[in-house]
């Protein structure tokens, strides 16, 4: 199946390949004031909707268009006029990406800039209101904190929405801006259709960020600003992510965070541990239902689920009936952490779920596991304080250091990559490939 360039009702393909037409010079011009001096007199121009208009005192001299003294002062006003407009109307709308993600940002500066998906339509209708921003998205996970924006500018675009992405989280901008990535039109959409295809994950094909990005439309719909362009954008990501997986092997064995949380949690326990190491998951959303599937897999025939409502708990011991999955109600949370080995977190709180007191005059682990007792928090915020890793009697890891899993896979996934780049497609004047990744383009403009 040949990947389409024709979004329905909207017209990306004019955004990435001829941009949109020139602004025309009736649009709404920020009004700018400057002043002039004509014949020796003090006068003020504003110039506003593309119309130059000067304002004199009462006893200015006239300027008369027969005098050819003013042939050249006239001229230069025309000039002046036309420059004014042109400075604003020249410049063509872009699709536009600022963004941060686990290759660019640590945890620490990712937690404060998160924004939860209930916040996403308000997110969206703040960034419409900056001044040169028409459409926008939000792509928030705990890997990556991505805005798409259609703007006006891209100089000022981006001035404004990493303004605003600074005031929203507190970073300041200085901070921001080392870590940050800008992409622009072409480079901008290629992007979004590898974080939809898995190869921008930080475990190559891994597949639940194109659910992610299924959630970004699907929470779009009706949100003044998610426009037809940044839509179409998404909607045409999300089947270009399909194709990928159907058309390659690159999902083939590929791990989610999920389950690279439950390697990881292996990989530092006591092999002679693994099969009776006392499990607890503290949320039981998608992620951790990942985390208990993938337990399961490896093994684990009992844990505990602590959860805020019994009812998904009780949804999951259904679909894993061999299984003992005891449900603990976030009031007896710490009670759970002192009886269990690991802990692993996956919930959408914005605050730390518990901190160093907390945690501190537990009973130990297990002597099974080492008497530590290990914290693997993949949520983003962070559900585990980070003072909780000053005790000596804990564990803490966090998404960040999935990587050590992802380092220990690489060369296997490098092979898939690479069978990747032989495979047979289709339609190759659509998708090419370059390097261990997809790249993905447009046709060229005829």
């Amino acid at each position: 199946m040949a990947v389409s360039t024709s979004f329905s009702g909207a017209k990306v393909e004019a955004l990435l390949l001829k941009s949109s037409s020139s602004l025309s010079a009736s649009s709404t011009i920020a009004s700018t004031a400057t002043n002039l001096s004509i014949f020796g007199k003090p006068r003020r121009t504003l110039i506003q909707r593309g119309v130059l208009r000067c304002e004199a005192a009462a006893s200015d001299i006239a300027v008369k268009s027969d005098d050819p003294s003013n042939a050249s002062t006239v001229s230069a006003l025309e000039l002046l006029k036309t420059s004014a407009a042109d400075r604003y109307t020249k410049e063509r709308s872009s699709i536009v990406v600022v963004g941060l993600s686990v290759h660019t940002a640590p945890v620490e500066m990712r937690e404060k800039l998160a924004i939860p998906e209930a916040e996403w339509p308000r997110a969206i209708g703040e960034l419409c209101n900056l001044n040169h921003i028409e459409e926008a998205a939000v792509l928030s996970t705990c890997n990556r904190m991505e805005i798409y924006v259609v703007a006006l500018s891209q100089h000022r675009g981006v001035k404004e929405v990493t303004e605003w992405m600074s005031k929203t989280s507190g970073v300041p901008v200085s901070e921001l801006r080392q870590h940050q990535f800008l992409l622009y039109n072409k480079n901008a959409t290629q992007h979004l259709f590898e974080v939809s295809a898995g190869l921008d994950s930080l475990v190559l094909g891994e597949g639940q960020i194109l659910a992610q990005v299924k959630q970004v439309v699907k929470v779009g719909q009706g949100v003044n600003g998610f426009g037809r362009n940044i839509s179409g954008l998404f909607k045409h990501a999300i089947t270009v992510g399909k194709r990928v997986r159907t058309e390659t092997n690159i999902a083939a064995g590929a791990v989610s965070v999920s389950s690279a949380a439950v390697e990881l949690a292996l990989m530092k326990l006591p092999e002679a541990s693994h099969a009776n190491a006392r499990m607890l998951i503290i949320g039981a959303g998608k992620m951790g239902k990942l985390v208990i599937k993938h337990l399961v897999a490896k093994g684990c025939t009992k844990m505990v689920v602590v959860n805020r409502s019994e009812e998904r708990v009780a949804a999951i011991r259904e679909e894993f009936k061999d299984i003992e999955i005891i449900y603990g109600p976030l009031s007896a949370m710490l009670t759970c952490i002192g009886e269990a080995d690991v802990v692993f977190t996956s919930t959408a709180s914005e605050d730390p779920l518990f901190l160093k007191d907390h945690v501190e005059h537990l009973p130990p682990a297990s002597e099974e596991v080492g008497g530590r007792r290990l914290f693997v928090d993949i949520s983003v915020p962070r559900n585990v304080g980070s003072c909780v890793s000053d005790l000596d009697s804990v564990r803490v890891y966090n998404v960040d250091d999935l990587k050590e899993v992802v380092a220990a896979n690489k060369e296997d996934r490098l092979r898939k990559a690479r069978r990747l780049r032989r495979s047979s497609l289709k339609n190759q004047s659509n998708l090419k490939l370059g390097g261990t990744r997809w790249k993905l383009f447009l046709p060229s403009r005829n």
